[in-house]
């Protein structure tokens, strides 16, 4: 196969799918019956010119018919008159009268027979258009019902589709829930036994706890700095009661070291 016969295949190929998407076969039956009704039309009128000229012809006889008479009547006249001349005359031309009513009498038979034919070409044409427009109707439904069909399916389809990631959407939220409740409750679990106390009762605790070990320091180091100075390893009782120091508990002063003894005499 040469290239161009190639070519010229695939554009009749893409030329006739495009066609059949763009084609609606509602329109394309609707056109159809149009057209047939347009020759059905055309038939009536064919009918009604033969049946306009058998009339005509109808006409044309019955005239010549009645100048027949007319010219019998003359003849007949003439003849009472003893003129028969004219008699004659009347005659001649009744006779050709007769002629022509003969051969418009054959004419008549001609469209007679021609409008008996078209009236029964009519007759069938009529009938199988209007077979033809049930049937049109009939296939027009079927094809709608078809085409909302297929669009409710693909509708359903893409709902799937659509409803398939919701879910999954649902499934990873559920998720994600239910991991959420099951931390919030170990959480409170740890809470009610102890392990996880509020914070700021542990800040409470915190500062307290500072507040003791400062105290513990500053009383080592007083006492460290009593047993460097030579004195007692913890501080008097009076010192720690808030007394001066010099004095007893009674008042009474007291020397903070003891006196040298005096060497005898």
């Amino acid at each position: 196969m040469s290239l161009m016969k190639r070519v010229s295949l695939i554009f009749k190929s893409k030329a006739h799918k495009a066609l059949d998407r763009a084609e609606d076969p509602r329109e394309t039956l609707d056109y159809s019956y149009q057209r047939q009704l347009d020759l059905l039309s055309k038939v009536r009128r064919g009918v009604a010119d033969v049946v306009t000229s058998r009339k005509r012809v109808e006409l044309q006889i019955k005239q010549l018919e009645q100048q027949q008479a007319k010219l019998q009547t003359q003849a007949q006249q003439a003849i009472d008159m003893n003129r028969e001349d004219l008699a004659r005359e009347a005659l001649t031309r009744k006779s050709g009268l007769t002629g022509q009513i003969n051969d418009l009498t054959v004419q008549l038979e001609q469209l007679q027979g021609e409008e008996e034919k078209l009236t029964r070409a009519q007759q069938q044409l009529q009938a199988k258009v209007e077979a033809f427009r049930t049937r049109k109707e009939t296939i027009k439904a079927t094809y709608t019902a078809a085409e909302a069909s297929t669009r409710i399916n693909e509708a359903m389809s893409g709902i799937g589709d659509e409803m398939g990631d919701v879910g999954q959407a649902i499934q990873r939220a559920e998720d994600k829930t239910q991991q959420m409740q099951a931390r919030a409750g170990a959480i409170d679990e740890l809470i009610a036994s102890g392990v996880l106390d509020d914070a700021s009762s542990v800040n409470r605790g915190d500062d307290i706890a500072r507040e003791l070990e400062a105290m513990s320091s500053q009383s080592e180091v007083e006492a460290e700095l009593a047993r460097l100075k030579g004195g007692p390893s913890s501080p008097p009782a009076a010192l720690e009661a808030g007394e001066e120091p010099g004095t007893a508990g009674n008042g009474i002063a007291y020397e903070a070291t003891e006196r040298p003894t005096e060497e005898p005499r």
